[in-house]
Parts: structure tokens; C-alpha cells; sequence
């Protein structure tokens, strides 16, 4: 018998996480994606920007909720149908975010659920937003 791992999400419900993205993990996803944008890697480039320093790409602020929800909430699994994302403020390496998941409703016909996602800056203000809609996993129960 199969049951739907749905049920276990409540409206409201949050998850939160603590992250430091460094210069070395900055490079690593230079190198994966193939972004090297000078925003993200030119000190001299960034002096001159509204910025001032290099700051951390935008996607990669966006796939912090993967942690979330591939391998933690309910128990992880969990597919990604969409996500959109709106950066508000830059985000500059070795500080500390805040990541946060709300779950925003539940869709059980559908299997699925909408999240409200957030990342926060240092200041605790809010540098990324957006909406996930995910498909929980199916468990096989004895």
C-alpha cells in the first residue's frame, strides 16, 4: 500500500537554516555553471558598481533550499515543479544567511505543496524571496 507523504505538511509550518556561502564555494559554482561575471569575481570591476565588493550569484542563493527539500522536510524526497525568485539585496561572501521555508498551501489532489522562500542577509533583511511548488515523495508502508 502507497500513502502520500502530503499529510505530514501544515500551513504555516516553517524550516530554517543557517549558511555561510564562501569565496571557495563562489568558485566552485564559477566552475560548475561557467558564470564567471565580473560581479561575482572582480574586485576592481566591483569598486566601481553599486555594490562595491563582489557578491554571491543569485542562483546560488536560489538552490539553498534544495537542502531543504531534497533531503530534510518531511524526509526529504521531495520534487521540484517550480520556483521564482526575486533578489531584493545583494548577498556578499562569509556572512551569514538565514534561509527560510514556509509552507504557503497544500494541494493534496494534486500532491502538491506551495512554499514561500526566503533568504535573508546579515542585517536580517530580506534578500531573496520567492514561491517553490513541490510534489512530496510517495512511501511504500508495509
Amino acid at each position: 500500500r502507497r500513502h502520500n507523504m502530503i499529510k505530514y505538511f501544515n500551513i504555516g509550518e516553517q524550516r530554517t537554516y543557517d549558511r555561510v556561502i564562501t569565496s571557495d564555494d563562489i568558485k566552485l559554482f564559477g566552475q560548475v555553471t561557467g558564470d564567471y561575471n565580473l560581479a561575482h569575481f572582480d574586485e576592481d570591476y566591483c569598486a566601481k558598481t553599486v555594490f562595491k565588493k563582489p557578491i554571491v550569484h543569485g542562483m546560488l542563493i536560489g538552490s539553498l533550499f534544495s537542502k531543504v527539500f531534497g533531503s530534510e522536510y518531511p524526509g526529504g524526497g521531495m520534487i521540484y515543479c517550480s520556483q521564482t525568485l526575486k533578489f531584493l539585496k545583494p548577498v556578499y561572501p562569509n556572512t551569514t544567511l538565514k534561509v527560510v521555508i514556509t509552507t504557503k498551501d497544500i494541494i493534496p489532489e494534486k500532491n502538491r505543496v506551495i512554499f514561500t522562500t526566503e533568504v535573508f542577509n546579515e542585517n536580517n533583511e530580506c534578500a531573496v524571496t520567492g514561491e517553490a511548488m513541490l510534489m512530496p515523495r510517495k512511501e511504500d508502508h508495509v
